[in-house]
């Protein structure tokens, strides 16, 4: 089986698919893009959309990481991804897609938010990807690229700062998730490798790490994925991070 990931640097959503495939034993290569500029190469590679993470395998295409990770369990059923209790597999799918379509988006906005102001850090978050170029020669073409990047995302302030409102709760809703057992178990499923990847993006924020480490959320992502690149020093206001603060303190 030949098998190739089209992701992006330190994405969140292609950890997710990379980290399905190593749990199933699938060897594959991965290509890296740059961000933003990647959209018309993922379209002129044959796939329908234009998003990452898109995999090829033997040549047939299939974009997304929830799409990814149904393809995975039908290619290799063991070990699953999916429970086999159907009340079980509602339950991840439900958080899956909690995972995906609530908390996915406001964590890279803030993400590109924080490289707008700074983006000295973003070196770091190329760490073992595969760009086909040196990363001193990538960083070349960083501002452009940040630039771009956080206005296709959104990334402003008014976002950001309901980004960061709203997290809070979705840290609540991670760790009820794992306090039902619906991720967090012995066995990893398609929830965990949903979840955990974003977690472990927002961790490489200093400003947001120590409130999620406080919570079972943190031991959770870190424990699904060990280790993530990047690492960027506090640069939100203060001001726009009390709604996250005071509920760990709760």
């Amino acid at each position: 089986m030949k098998v190739r990931l089209y992701s992006l640097p330190a994405s969140h959503p292609g950890t997710a698919a990379a980290a399905m495939l190593e749990r199933k034993g699938i060897p594959y290569a991965r290509t890296d893009l740059f961000p933003s500029f990647s959209k018309p190469i993922v379209r002129a590679l044959g796939f329908p959309g234009t998003s990452v993470p898109a995999l090829k395998i033997d040549g047939r295409r299939v974009q997304g990481s929830r799409e990814i990770a149904r393809e995975l369990d039908r290619l290799r059923p063991d070990p699953p991804l999916f429970p086999a209790d159907p009340e079980a597999r509602v339950g991840v799918e439900e958080a899956e897609r909690f995972g995906e379509e609530e908390m996915q988006h406001p964590v890279r906005q803030i993400f590109w938010w924080c490289m707008r102001k700074d983006s000295g850090p973003l070196r770091g978050y190329a760490e073992g990807a595969k760009l086909g170029v040196p990363v001193g020669l990538a960083m070349g073409a960083a501002a452009p690229v940040v630039a771009l990047t956080a206005r296709i995302n959104g990334a402003n302030d008014e976002n950001v700062r309901e980004d960061l409102a709203k997290l809070a709760g979705f840290l609540d809703r991670v760790d009820e998730l794992i306090a039902a057992g619906t991720i967090g178990g012995e066995e990893p499923n398609a929830a965990d490798f949903q979840i955990a990847p974003s977690l472990r993006f927002a961790m490489t924020l200093q400003d947001l790490r120590p409130p999620i480490d406080g919570r079972p959320a943190g031991a959770f992502a870190r424990r699904v994925i060990p280790s993530y690149p990047g690492d960027t020093p506090p640069i939100l206001p203060p001001a726009w991070l009390e709604p996250l603060r005071e509920s760990t303190a709760a």
